[in-house]
């Protein structure tokens, strides 16, 4: 199997390679449009900035090439904000895969609750789908943002910080998740699992 990670300049995709290796598969990081294209899946991972990490996307014709994609995609962390329609940081128009907004968290008046969100949050309101099949009891997963996708008619388990948002979203061959699976320890590591076992289209 061949999966390939966009490269677009954003952080942590280290840690989704490796991730990759504990389940026996080689990723390979790139920007190049032939292989993305030809590869069995896509992953779309990082933490960064919206509007930069888009134009780097439409610089090298990336954000047309991700719209195109007809094999199993997954989104991570800014990967699955970038798949929105748009984002509140720098006022960035995405790619609109999901037609949902991106939003600042605005932290809690008491203070208790402060932004970027870090830490472990459950999964909540799952939804039957293929990527979240015979997930382990304990659906905790690890989070580092400061930004949400709202809730909506493609989103597919929430999550609760400050208020209720969306932990994943799918649509057609796209999934998308807000957290990080390389860093949630066993439910991270199954739900890759579930995306790489995927029927290809």
């Amino acid at each position: 199997m061949k999966v390939v990670l966009i490269k677009y300049n954003a952080g942590n995709v280290q840690s989704v390679l490796y991730a990759l290796e504990r389940l026996g598969v080689e990723g390979e990081l790139t920007d190049d449009p032939e292989k993305i294209c030809a590869a069995d899946r896509v992953i779309f991972p990082g933490q960064g900035e919206a509007s930069s990490a888009m134009s780097y996307l439409k610089e090298r014709n990336l954000d047309q090439v991700i719209r195109e994609i007809k094999q199993p995609f997954l989104g991570v962390c800014l990967g699955l904000q970038l798949l929105c329609a748009y984002s509140e940081e720098n006022d960035t128009d995405c790619l609109g895969i999901f037609p949902v907004k991106v939003k600042r968290f605005i932290p809690s008046i008491n203070g208790q609750e402060k932004v970027p969100h870090v830490g472990w949050n459950s999964l909540e309101n799952l939804v039957e789908n293929p990527l979240l099949q015979n997930l382990p009891d304990s659906k905790f997963m690890y989070y580092v943002h400061s930004y949400y996708a709202e809730l909506g008619d493609h989103s597919i388990a929430t999550t609760s910080y400050i208020h209720n948002f969306t932990a994943i979203l799918y649509r057609d061959n796209y999934w998308a998740i807000q957290a990080h699976p390389e860093k949630s320890s066993t439910l991270g590591e199954k739900l890759l699992e579930n995306f790489l076992a995927l029927p290809s289209t």
